[in-house]
């Protein structure tokens, strides 16, 4: 992108500098929300910037979040890039200190607002759905009694990286291999399907589920939703939170625990939440020993669709 959103000022991408004494570079103290706009608005904003808030707070950087100066940045960066809706990450960096650890609170953090084109719709995928990896890389614990969304990312990279392992692996393979050019999911014979695109499952020391590298987990059993728990060490997703109200309002029982991998293996329907993807069904599940199991005979389920659409009807409020 050209611009660029910088301590709320929208300047040429080519301009924007941060101080390599920022302790966000040094340490990786800062925090960062990603979202997405309809029509030209941020969906859920306020709710992204009271988490932003208050995980600032915890770590000593002084952030108030000016929802109303923030929506003026988005709407200026959307028209000098030319889009008409974007992907949107606000970072929170603490700012400049001295080299080695401090206790005192910041002064003055660095705020950036990066925008992307949002990846292409095809809503295939919300019917034929995506595969989802067993990975090898356990979810770490969080920094704090509750996962921060804080600069600290290399678990999620490890596990990016582990994951495009199995996709080179499958096309190497032939059989059931990834077809990066595919959007959807085909037959691929006896329960099985081939041109997916994936999504990595990290779970913790202890063997039970517990998100995505970028999502929340979802499944359902017996007409009841699941969902890790908080205290599996995920991330409180924006996402995951709507869905859960969601389901309360249509009375859809829904219970967080801890699950293990065979709970997912038993599951009528699965699905994952992010801002960006909202609710994207799961239709296949892969082990890296080899193992495949179909999800909901390879379409999304009535309990995902029904909440996918609700959810859409919150988009258009």
């Amino acid at each position: 992108m050209k611009y660029i959103g910088m301590n709320g000022a929208v300047i040429p991408t080519a301009e924007a500098v941060i101080s390599v004494m920022d302790h966000g570079f040094m340490y990786g103290m800062g925090l960062f929300e990603t979202f997405r706009t309809y029509g030209g608005k941020p969906f859920l904003l306020h709710r992204h910037l009271e988490r932003l808030k208050e995980s600032c707070r915890q770590v000593g950087i002084p952030y108030q979040g000016d929802a109303d100066g923030i929506m003026a940045e988005i709407a200026e960066l959307l028209a000098r890039n030319e889009l008409s809706d974007g992907y949107f990450r606000l970072t929170v960096s603490a700012g400049e200190g001295p080299l080695g650890l401090i206790t005192e609170d910041y002064a003055e953090p660095t705020v950036v607002l990066y925008v992307k084109p949002l990846p292409p719709l095809n809503e295939a995928l919300y019917t034929k759905g995506k595969t989802l990896w067993r990975l090898r890389t356990p979810r770490n614990t969080p920094e704090s009694e509750i996962r921060l969304k804080s600069l600290h990312y290399m678990n999620n990279v490890l596990a990016r990286r582990e994951l495009a392992a199995y996709e080179r692996q499958e096309s190497a393979a032939g059989a059931g291999a990834y077809d990066h050019s595919a959007s959807v999911a085909v037959e691929a014979g006896a329960g099985t399907c081939a041109a997916l695109p994936a999504e990595g499952l990290l779970l913790t020391a202890n063997g039970d589920v517990a998100e995505g590298i970028t999502s929340n987990l979802f499944f359902v059993n017996h007409g009841k939703l699941y969902t890790p728990e908080i205290g599996t060490g995920i991330l409180p997703g924006i996402t995951r939170s709507l869905v859960m109200e969601l389901a309360r309002r249509c009375g859809l029982k829904a219970e967080e625990g801890r699950y293990p991998w065979d709970k997912l293996e038993e599951a009528e329907e699965i699905f994952l939440t992010n801002s960006i993807q909202e609710l994207m069904p799961v239709t296949l599940l892969a082990r890296p020993d080899g193992k495949r199991i179909a999800v909901g005979g390879g379409e999304i389920g009535p309990v995902t669709g029904r909440l996918l659409d609700l959810y859409r009807k919150e988009v258009r409020r």
